[in-house]
C-alpha cells in the first residue's frame, strides 16, 4: 500500500481521526455532565426534550463557580438554544440539519482531501467532528445544548461600550468543551490550507523558474 496514498486506504489514518474524536467526544460529553451535576451545588436534571426545547425554558438560579482569578474564567450554567457562543436562537432543527452536513463534509474531506501521512489535518477533522457531534447529541437529546465556560465575568468593555444584545461584558458568552475543540480543529485546518496554498505556490514558482533556465 502506498504509505501516502488516500486517507481512507490507511488505517493509521483512521486511527488518529477516530482516537482523537473520541477523546475529544468523551471530554465534551463528561464535561457537560459533571457540570451539570455540580456546579449548582444540587444536581440538575434536564427536562424532556419538549421542555428544553422551549425558549422560555430556564434553569435553576446558581451563583457559578470561580475558577480562575482574577476573573479569567467562571463555570456557569446555561441552555443554549442557538449555536457556538449563542449564535443563531431557536433555529433547533437548521443547526440539526447543519451538523449532519458538517459531519458528512468532514468524513469526505478526510476521506479524498487528505492524505494517509496528514496527520495534522485528521487531527484536525477529528476535533471538528467531536465537537459537532457532541452539541448535536445535545439538540437530539435536550433540544439545546449545554454550557459551562465563562470566561473573562464580570470584565465590562471600556468607554461604556455594549454588544447589541445591551451586555457591557467583554466576552459575555457562555460555552462548552464541544465549542473549543471545534474552532481550534477549524483553525488548525485554515492553517493547513494556507500552508498547502501557500507550498504549492512555491513549487509551481520553482517549477517555472527550472524551465525558464537555458
Amino acid at each position: 500500500m502506498n504509505a501516502d496514498g488516500p486517507a481512507w486506504r490507511s488505517p493509521r489514518a483512521w486511527a488518529v481521526l477516530l482516537c482523537v474524536w473520541a477523546l475529544a467526544l468523551g471530554a465534551d460529553l463528561w464535561s457537560k455532565h459533571a457540570a451539570f451535576a455540580t456546579v449548582a451545588g444540587d444536581p440538575i436534571i434536564l427536562a424532556p426534550r419538549e421542555v428544553v426545547a422551549d425558549p422560555s425554558y430556564r434553569l435553576p438560579w446558581h451563583s457559578g463557580i470561580r475558577v480562575l482569578s482574577p476573573d479569567l474564567l467562571d463555570f456557569h450554567l446555561v441552555v443554549n438554544h442557538g449555536a457556538v457562543f449563542g449564535i443563531g436562537q431557536n433555529a433547533r432543527g437548521m443547526f440539526i440539519v447543519l451538523t449532519v452536513v458538517a459531519v458528512s463534509v468532514g468524513l469526505f474531506l478526510f476521506a479524498f482531501w487528505t492524505r494517509a501521512r496528514s496527520t495534522l489535518a485528521h487531527v484536525a477533522l477529528g476535533l471538528v467532528l467531536a465537537g459537532g457531534i457532541g452539541n448535536l447529541y445535545d439538540r437530539i437529546t435536550f433540544g439545546a445544548v449545554r454550557d459551562f465556560l465563562h470566561m473573562l465575568p464580570r470584565r465590562d468593555l471600556p468607554f461604556n461600550l455594549s454588544w447589541p444584545g445591551g451586555s457591557r461584558e467583554i466576552f459575555p458568552w457562555v460555552f462548552n468543551i464541544a465549542d473549543v475543540v471545534l474552532l481550534i480543529g477549524m483553525a488548525i485546518l485554515i492553517l493547513q490550507s494556507i500552508r498547502a496554498d501557500a507550498a504549492a505556490r512555491a513549487a509551481s514558482k520553482a517549477a517555472r523558474s527550472t524551465a525558464a533556465q537555458p
